[in-house]
C-alpha cells in the first residue's frame, strides 16, 4: 500500500469512527418552575444586622425580594428552593412556611428550604437577633416589627406556591467559577483574637457554584449561585434598606437575562467580610464581580443535573459550652462591661427571677438534597464560618458537594474547632445579640460534619 492510499485510508476510518461515536445524552428534562415577590417594608421600621442604629427607616435604596426555585420531573415529588433578602429567619417562620406548602402540594418538608442572603441593611424580624439593640424597643417599633414579620410569612407562602404554580419544561446545569472579594476577617495575634480586618492567610472560600436553568429551546429562565460572604459591604451609619452585594448581583444578571430568576444562596462565610467595603460603589463593584463571572460560565460547558432524588431534614441540639450561674450573670451587669453584656444579662436573670432555666442547648436544622449521584446540596442553620464548608468538600466529594449556610433558622453563629480557643466575636460576643447565654461546646463543628456525613448517601 502505498504511503498516499494509507493515509486515505486511515483518515475515512477516523471519519467513520466519529460518525458512529454515539453523542452526549441531553441534560434530563425536568419540570421547573420560578417565581420573585417584593418584601420591601411599606413603612419605617428599624434594621437589622447593626446594632448601633437608633432610628426607623423608610429609606429605600434598593428594594427586597424572595425568589423561588421549584424543581420536579413527574416521577419525584418537587423540591423548593425559597431564597429571602433577609438578615436571617426564625426556625418558627421556616417551619409555618414549610408546612403550608407541604400541606397545600402534597410535598415532604425536607424538599422545602427557606434560605436568607443575611443583608444587614434589611428589616428587623420577631425572633431573629432578639438582643441586638442592647436595649429594649418600644412598643410601636416592636408592633411594627411584628407586623411586618406576620406579612412577609405570607410573602413568603406566595413565592413558594408561585414558583410550584409556574412548573414548566426545562432543563438544568452546574458549574462553578471563583469570585475574591470575601476575604478572612478575624484577626488572631498570639493565638487570641484581637478584632476584625482581613487575613490573607486565615480560611475562606472564593467558590461560586452555579445553577442554570434554561427551556427547551435554550433560553435562560432562572440563575441559582451560592458565595461565601457577609452582606456587610454596608455599615451600620447607612440607615437605609439595600439587598448588599448580593441583591446588587441578582439585579444585573436579571437585568442581563430579561424574564429571568437570581437567586443568592450564602455560603459558610460567617468569618469572612467583602473588601473594600463601606460605599454603594463598593456594593456594585462587588455585585458586577458575581454577576461578570456568572457571564463568563454561561459561555462555557455546563453539566447537565437531574432533579432532586432525596431529601432529608434532621433538627439536632448543639449543647452550650457552661450555662452561667446568678453569680456570674450579676458580674455581667456591672458597669465596666459592655452595653450588650449588661442587656443580654439582665434579660437572663429576669428568666430566672421568673422561675425558668437557662437554655442549655441551641436547636439547629441541618437539611440535604441529592442529585443523584452528580451533586449534594447542604443546607446548614446559622451563621456558619468557613471551615465547615471547606471541611465538608474536602472529606466528601470535593466539588459535587455544596454547602448553604443561613438555612431553614438563624439561631447563632457556628463557629469553628479552631476558633474556641482563641475567642472573639463569633466564639463568644455574638451570642448576646442571639440570646444565648454561653458559646457553645468545644465539639460543635464535628457534631455538625457528622450529622451531614450520616445524611448523605454513600457514593458522596
Amino acid at each position: 500500500m502505498t504511503p498516499m492510499l494509507r493515509l486515505l485510508v486511515l483518515t475515512l476510518g477516523m471519519v467513520t469512527s466519529a460518525a458512529a461515536a454515539p453523542s452526549a445524552p441531553p441534560p434530563p428534562r425536568l419540570a421547573i418552575g420560578t417565581a420573585r415577590i417584593d418584601i420591601t417594608p411599606d413603612g419605617p421600621i428599624r434594621l437589622s444586622g447593626y446594632g448601633n442604629r437608633v432610628e426607623e427607616t423608610s429609606q429605600i435604596e434598593q428594594r427586597l425580594s424572595a425568589r423561588a426555585l421549584a424543581l420536579g420531573n413527574g416521577t419525584q415529588p418537587p423540591a423548593l428552593i425559597i431564597a429571602a433578602e433577609l438578615i436571617g429567619i426564625s426556625e418558627e417562620m421556616r417551619d409555618a412556611v414549610a408546612a403550608a406548602l407541604a400541606r397545600e402540594h402534597g410535598l415532604d418538608p425536607a424538599r422545602i428550604a427557606v434560605c436568607t442572603t443575611h443583608t444587614h441593611t434589611g428589616p428587623s424580624l420577631r425572633g431573629v437577633l432578639p438582643y441586638l439593640f442592647s436595649a429594649d424597643l418600644p412598643p410601636d417599633q416592636i408592633e411594627r416589627i411584628n407586623r411586618y414579620s406576620d406579612k412577609l410569612q405570607t410573602r413568603l407562602i406566595e413565592v413558594g406556591r408561585a414558583a410550584l404554580a409556574d412548573r414548566k419544561p426545562g432543563r438544568l446545569g452546574w458549574a462553578e467559577g471563583q469570585v475574591g472579594f470575601g476575604g478572612h476577617r478575624r484577626v488572631v495575634v498570639n493565638g487570641k483574637w484581637t478584632g476584625f480586618g482581613r487575613d490573607p492567610n486565615g480560611p475562606s472560600d472564593p467558590s461560586l457554584p452555579v445553577l442554570r436553568v434554561t427551556d427547551e429551546a435554550g433560553a435562560i429562565r432562572g440563575i441559582l449561585f451560592k458565595y461565601a460572604c457577609h452582606c456587610t459591604t454596608l455599615r451600620g451609619q447607612d440607615n437605609f434598606i439595600h439587598g448588599d452585594w448580593a441583591g446588587e448581583a441578582a439585579a444585573r444578571i436579571e437585568a442581563a437575562h430579561p424574564g429571568a430568576i437570581a437567586i443568592m444562596l450564602a455560603g459558610c462565610g460567617g468569618d469572612a467580610n467583602p473588601d473594600p467595603r463601606g460605599t454603594l460603589a463598593d456594593v456594585a463593584r462587588h455585585g458586577a464581580a458575581v454577576a461578570g463571572e456568572i457571564e463568563r460560565l454561561l459561555a462555557g460547558d455546563w453539566q447537565p443535573l437531574g432533579a432532586v432524588t432525596s431529601a432529608s431534614y434532621r433538627r439536632i441540639e448543639l449543647d452550650l459550652h457552661e450555662v452561667p450561674d446568678r453569680r456570674e450573670l450579676l458580674a455581667r451587669t456591672e458597669p465596666e462591661q459592655k452595653q450588650s453584656i449588661r442587656f443580654a444579662a439582665s434579660k437572663f436573670l429576669a428568666q430566672l427571677d421568673a422561675g425558668k432555666p437557662l437554655p442549655r442547648v441551641v436547636p439547629y436544622p441541618i437539611q440535604t438534597w441529592t442529585f443523584g449521584g452528580d451533586l449534594a446540596m447542604v443546607f446548614l442553620g446559622g451563621e456558619v464560618v468557613s471551615e465547615y464548608g471547606l471541611r465538608l468538600q474536602r472529606e466528601l466529594a470535593g466539588k459535587r458537594v455544596w454547602v448553604n449556610a443561613y438555612a431553614n433558622s438563624v439561631p447563632c453563629y457556628v463557629a469553628s474547632r479552631k476558633m474556641f480557643s482563641e475567642g472573639g466575636y463569633e466564639v463568644d460576643g455574638s451570642m448576646d445579640y442571639y440570646g444565648w447565654p454561653s458559646r457553645l461546646a468545644p465539639g460543635t463543628e464535628d457534631r455538625v460534619i457528622q450529622t451531614v456525613h450520616s445524611m448523605l448517601p454513600e457514593r458522596f
